[in-house]
């Protein structure tokens, strides 16, 4: 998380190139909170909200809570609200605060959701569990969840080489050794490290659920449903995602001749790897830079409502 609060990181390009979140996940969160007698729609709160993607779809309550502990984060947050709400009732319902998931500038007993979008990997359950529990209202809920290494829809054959550049263990030619860890490995292990609310805070929570969205990439999660993030990127637009990863920042400081090199930066020789993969895969030409491509990453969900 270290890396997303340096001064040399951009966050602007951050907000624009990653995956947006599916209109049914929110829907799936909503309804598991609207099952419980008790649930309210007053106050939300994303907790290590980035730049605000998940903030601004929790529109069925009435106060909104972005909380991030870097300040650039929330910066390029009030921005992009700014911008995407100019003119709407729902500018005035949303706010954002420059605050640690571990202590939440709410009242006790105030919040009646709390989500966590592709930040709950860096948190400190042993302190979040009972700050979530003293922060939600009885009947809350609490949903968080984090998707993994993405694919290639269309093409599994380039699955091995997208594991080799993410995950591999060169460092002049992966990135696998500048993840920071353990919240990398935490992702890609779908969340099952995040401990359950039950035993963490006895009495405080009567539900918990873990649920992946990660079929068919991995067949050992059982009851595993099919991937709903999904999004249809140029290959121009794809080399943008892969800018944003935070182990790419990392290499390149360590690396800095990297940039200069006349085949390309470590990003462009893994793009282009992947095009020709496609290529071969589709038995024809190397795919031209503004041909689309369909990209997924499997997504694990967990809820967990306040007793």
């Amino acid at each position: 998380m270290a890396t997303f609060g340096k001064t040399t990181f951009n966050a602007a390009k951050y907000a624009t190139s990653r995956p947006t979140y599916p209109r049914v996940l929110y829907d799936f969160v909503f309804k598991f909170h609207e099952r419980a007698k008790g649930a309210r729609w007053d106050t939300a709160v994303d907790i290590g909200c980035g730049t605000g993607q998940a903030t601004v779809e929790l529109t069925p309550f009435q106060r909104i809570i972005g909380a991030d502990p870097s300040a650039r984060m929330i910066e390029q947050a009030r921005e992009s609200v700014k911008s995407r709400l100019a003119g709407l009732d729902l500018s005035s319902r949303v706010e954002f605060v420059q605050a640690s998931a571990e202590e939440l500038p709410v009242e006790q007993g105030s919040v009646d959701l709390i989500v966590a979008a592709q930040a709950c990997h860096w948190f400190n359950w042993n302190k979040v569990w009972p700050e979530v529990a003293r922060a939600l209202r009885k009947d809350g809920t609490f949903a968080a969840w984090g998707y993994s290494e993405f694919r290639l829809s269309r093409y599994p054959s380039a699955t091995p080489l997208i594991n080799d550049y993410a995950q591999g263990s060169d460092p002049s030619d992966s990135l696998g050794t500048y993840w920071e860890r353990p919240g990398r490995t935490i992702l890609d292990e779908h969340l099952v490290a995040v401990p359950d609310p039950r035993s963490a805070v006895p009495g405080q929570f009567s539900e918990f659920e873990r649920i992946y969205f990660t079929a068919p990439h991995y067949p050992a999660l059982a009851g595993a449903r099919p991937v709903i993030l999904r999004k249809s990127l140029t290959w121009t637009e794809l080399l943008g995602y892969f800018r944003t990863w935070s182990p790419l920042h990392t290499f390149h400081e360590k690396h800095p001749e990297d940039l200069e090199r006349a085949d390309g930066d470590i990003a462009v020789r893994f793009w282009r790897r992947l095009k020709e993969e496609v290529g071969r895969a589709e038995g024809g030409e190397v795919p031209k830079d503004e041909d689309v491509v369909e990209i997924e990453w499997p997504m694990a969900l967990l809820l967990a409502r306040k007793a």
